[in-house]
């Protein structure tokens, strides 16, 4: 039974390294040390990663400056509050909360994330004052329970968890049991009348104890285990009889002895210290740091411990323990969700070991099941669930995931947190919420995580299939595709017209690959980066693209791509993840998307409270037409050059490159001027009024020109000229940096015929569409790399003598401004000047990224990567604006230009603008709009709504 419960709480598996081993079987003895250490003398800190570390270490807020290192809670009340998360943890502030809310808490204590600053800052010491507080606590918890720690005839035992600000599922360490040794475990077997369950939970705390705490690892456990399963005929645990466990018992002890050279420990007091300090040292284990750079949590917080009274979900038919959340994490639905298991300890639900039954007979009957639900088999637990559940959810205001045990009838909650959701549920949760007066619009918007909006607009693997990972790189182009391998866009395009599913294999594309790119599901390379050709272009169609897959080796000839020992060639099936960066072997299932009516109504709200304009980068009336669907308010860049991607025009373009002569130049022109044309009566019809930003040619000349001999003799043919001479001329042309080279304005201004027939096509374009559609085009004309006013003045004479030829022509008054696109360093510094003549202002951020920082995008995938993970940036720059650098270019801008001119519209059309963290930089400086890649508009339009809102990136959900 596949349920989403299980998968939402499984903890990542163990895999330590040997120096981790020998770090945690020196723990005991650093935290028995820690005890009388003098922290009179710090050590020096560790140095931290810029990456990872984004605040300073906070003080152990004002209560802690009194001394306080413990917090208690239990029997109706407690020493903190849901208020305290940075002091307590995301679970010790939620224990705490709810003992105060009445709820039947195990009584406890917690030990705040103070002491963990406090054990890193002090070569791990502790507080002087600590152990005398515990040992109080600890008291104070046995008087509630009844019990006494380390007590022989009647023991208090206790779990020790983790408990961070931040949820860091399985990633950091926990022990049950703490407390049992060869006398409380008979004690505990006379009290509960059941010694095989006494002996169970001993061999449980052995196993927990010794892997966590003296670094002997868990599989040793179960190596012993299944050998003695074998000799005796046994097939499950639950064969075992309570002698078999006392046998085990003392197995698994004679190994720890071999293994660490030390009986296993026998004091209550050593075993609790050995816990605290495995917790406060498991903040630094391997998976916990590279969780924490993952999900941008600051080492400097640090974690809580807490040490909780035992609740047995293991002590017979009327225990039980289990997970529920207030709603369907998958679906949002509101109904109670999850697993339960009889006769079971926490770890058994989330560790797979036993199929969990459902909490409610609804569940049960839907999935089929022939074992009892909780409502069944537990109806006075299950109705006070029920209950607890419903004040919860009220409560926090949010949908819940709660841990809960029953031990002999009586249900205990464990832990309640905001649980993890689907883009999907949380959209539906978020509305549901807001409808039912629990949290305000601006709250709901707030939840969304812009960037999971993704989920929702492209196609995603099944999550509980298989994956078989070949390769990862960059995810370029969100969503997911399967298809057959294919090496060149001619037989993407053949198979395609076959009604076969391809994806498209290359070392990099060019323009010359866009039909390929087209009728392939999806695109792999394995050069380039996130603003890479394939990743643009991949984007703007809406078709998932993994880039700069270095690992794979690609060849052409042979038809193959290789990755290690695993080869690939021509016909073989593949899928790609653009939203992981994933290369899978073979095919794999699909959910398609489905934009519920939750997404139009949060949007909406989104809508609302948002003042950044939302453009689109579209260069095709599909892409257009897909702007419009999403909520695009205009297009904020049009890449003419894109136009001319296509079979039959790029030779017509290489036509005009390589003409040695204006004349030559003026007859290819003519030929592209109706196709250009029509391009634009056709996105301006679609756009019906709305303002669309055309920027003129802008391709570095390697894009098109020829780089075959059949290619060569193509143009040669067209041109009437001989084939050697057209290849000379081709190699004058060619580049050493062609990005920095013979592109941009530098065209018009060599060849300003090439912005006469562009600027005539576009106004004879904008009066053929007013006359279709009865509305004036919002027409803006973007002149692109400008370094100087004085380039700008020259096109833009060109632009405004060719529109008044055209308004002569047609009789016909056009209203039309005439812009730049800002993406050089020396054009933000010149910006007062060049605004005395540019109508508005749009940065190209791609660009302006590049030749800020010298990296060309297309390159940099092959270090920028380290150049993260080694903390030398936190993010690469041209995922995310950067702020202090080209952000700072941008401000300049900005702002030397709206002192030349105060009303001057300002925009940023480079990839960033699809990017949530970019988009409240953009917010926050004062631009007019955004303008991203079509599937990338919902996300702009949410992250614009919290970027008014005061809330940059939201990932609450």
């Amino acid at each position: 039974m596949a349920k989403a419960a299980s998968k939402l709480k499984k903890t990542v598996a163990k895999s330590k390294s040997s120096s981790l081993v020998r770090a945690k079987a020196a723990a005991p003895v650093a935290a028995r040390k820690a005890l009388t250490k003098s922290p009179a003398k710090p050590a020096p800190k560790a140095a931290k990663k810029p990456a990872v570390v984004k605040s300073p270490a906070k003080p152990a807020a004002d209560v802690t400056k009194s001394g306080k290192w413990v917090f208690t809670f239990g029997d109706g009340k407690a020493e903190g509050k849901a208020g305290l998360r940075d002091l307590l943890g995301g679970k010790g502030a939620n224990l705490a909360e709810m003992a105060n809310l009445g709820l039947p808490v195990p009584p406890g204590f917690t030990i705040p994330t103070s002491v963990c600053t406090y054990f890193y800052a002090h070569d791990k010491s502790y507080p002087p004052a600590l152990k005398a507080q515990v040992e109080k606590a600890l008291d104070h918890v046995g008087k509630l329970t009844g019990k006494a720690f380390g007590d022989a005839k009647n023991p208090l035992l206790v779990s020790v968890r983790s408990g961070g600000r931040a949820s860091m599922p399985g990633m950091m360490d926990t022990v049950l049991n703490l407390g049992l040794n060869d006398k409380t475990v008979e004690a505990l077997a006379e009290l509960s009348g059941d010694r095989r369950f006494a002996y169970d939970s001993y061999r449980r705390f052995i196993t927990m104890y010794s892997d966590v705490v003296l670094g002997f690892e868990h599989h040793h456990f179960e190596d012993i285990l299944d050998t003695f399963k074998d000799s005796q005929g046994y097939t499950l645990d639950t064969d075992l009889t309570g002698d078999d466990w006392v046998d085990l018992v003392g197995r698994y002890k004679d190994a720890v002895a071999r293994e660490t050279g030390k009986d296993f420990p026998q004091d209550p007091h050593a075993q609790l210290w050995g816990a605290i300090g495995a917790v406060f040292s498991s903040w630094m284990n391997a998976r916990a740091v590279t969780y924490r750079r993952l999900h941008d949590i600051p080492e400097s917080w640090g974690t809580a411990v807490n040490v909780q009274a035992m609740v047995f979900g293991n002590m017979g038919e009327t225990s039980a323990t289990g997970v529920a959340f207030t709603r369907n994490p998958s679906t949002g639905e509101s109904k109670l969700y999850g697993e339960f298991l009889i006769n079971a300890q926490g770890e058994d639900v989330v560790a797979g070991i036993r199929t969990p039954q459902d909490i409610t007979e609804f569940a049960r009957k839907e999935s089929g099941s022939d074992k009892a639900s909780m409502e069944v088999a537990m109806p006075e637990a299950f109705k006070e669930l029920t209950k607890f559940y419903t004040l919860l959810e009220k409560h926090y205001r949010d949908m819940q995931d709660m841990e809960f045990t029953v031990e002999q009838g009586k249900l205990w909650m464990l832990q309640t947190r905001g649980g993890k959701r689907t883009a999907k549920a949380a959209l539906r949760i978020a509305v549901e919420l807001a409808n039912e007066g629990l949290i305000s619009k601006k709250e709901a918007v707030s939840r969304i995580d812009p960037a999971s909006l993704d989920q929702l607009l492209h196609p995603t693997i099944d999550p509980g299939a298989r994956r078989d990972i070949i390769a990862t790189g960059l995810p370029a182009s969100p969503g997911a595709a399967s298809g057959e391998i294919v090496f060149s866009s001619d037989e993407a395009a053949k198979l395609q017209a076959d009604g076969r599913k391809v994806i498209l294999v290359r070392i990099e594309t060019s323009p010359e690959d866009i039909h390929g790119m087209h009728a392939a599901e999806g695109i792999l390379t394995t050069r380039g980066g996130m603003t890479s050709h394939a990743a643009v272009v991949a984007r703007g169609m809406g078709k998932p693209c993994v880039s700069g897959c270095g690992s794979i080796r690609v060849d052409y000839g042979r038809g193959t791509m290789s990755i290690g020992t695993r080869t690939f060639k021509t016909g073989d099936v593949i899928t790609i993840d653009g939203s992981l960066g994933q290369v899978l072997a073979g095919r794999m299932p699909m959910i398609e998307p489905a934009m519920s009516g939750e997404f139009g109504t949060l949007m909406g709200w989104a809508d609302s409270f948002r003042r950044l304009g939302i453009r689109v980068n579209a260069d095709t009336p599909e892409d257009a037409r897909t702007a419009i669907k999403f909520g695009g308010e205009g297009i904020g860049l049009c890449r003419t050059e894109h136009m001319f991607f296509e079979e039959t025009r790029i030779r017509t373009v290489r036509e005009m490159i390589l003409s040695e002569d204006e004349q030559s130049r003026r007859a290819a022109l003519a030929k592209l001027l109706p196709m250009q044309r029509a391009d634009f009566v056709e996105l301006f019809e679609i756009m019906k009024g709305l303002p669309v930003t055309v920027r003129l040619l802008d391709p570095p000349l390697h894009e098109f020109l020829p780089h075959t001999q059949a290619e060569i003799e193509e143009v040669a043919r067209a041109m009437n000229t001989d084939p050697r001479r057209l290849a000379d001329r081709a190699r004058d042309l060619a580049e050493f940096n062609p990005m920095l080279g013979f592109r941009g304005c530098r065209l018009a201004i060599a060849y300003p015929e090439i912005a006469e027939m562009q600027a005539r096509a576009i106004f004879e374009a904008a009066v053929e569409a007013e006359k279709r559609t009865g509305k004036a085009v919002g027409l803006e004309v973007m002149v692109p790399l400008i370094a100087t006013k004085a380039e700008f003045d020259l096109i833009k004479g060109r632009i405004d003598s060719t529109a008044q030829s055209v308004m002569k022509e047609t009789g016909r008054k056009l209203a039309y401004q005439v812009g730049t696109m800002i993406e050089l360093p020396r054009a933000c510094l010149m910006a007062g000047e060049i605004a005395k003549t540019a109508e508005f202002f749009s940065f190209g951020t791609n660009d302006l990224t590049q030749t800020t920082y010298g990296i060309s995008r297309d390159d940099a995938a092959s270090f920028l990567g380290t150049y993260v993970a080694k903390g030398i940036l936190e993010i690469d720059p041209f995922i995310s604006v950067d702020r202090d650098g080209v952000g700072e270019l941008v401000k300049i801008g900005v702002a030397r230009g709206r002192k030349t001119r105060p009303g001057l519209k300002v925009g940023i059309c480079g990839e960033h603008g699809g990017d949530p963290a970019s988009v409240a930089f953009c917010h926050e400086i004062g631009l007019d709009y955004v303008s991203c890649s079509p599937y990338r508009v919902p996300i702009a339009r949410l992250a614009a709504a919290q970027a008014a809102l005061g809330k940059a990136v939201a990932s609450q959900a």
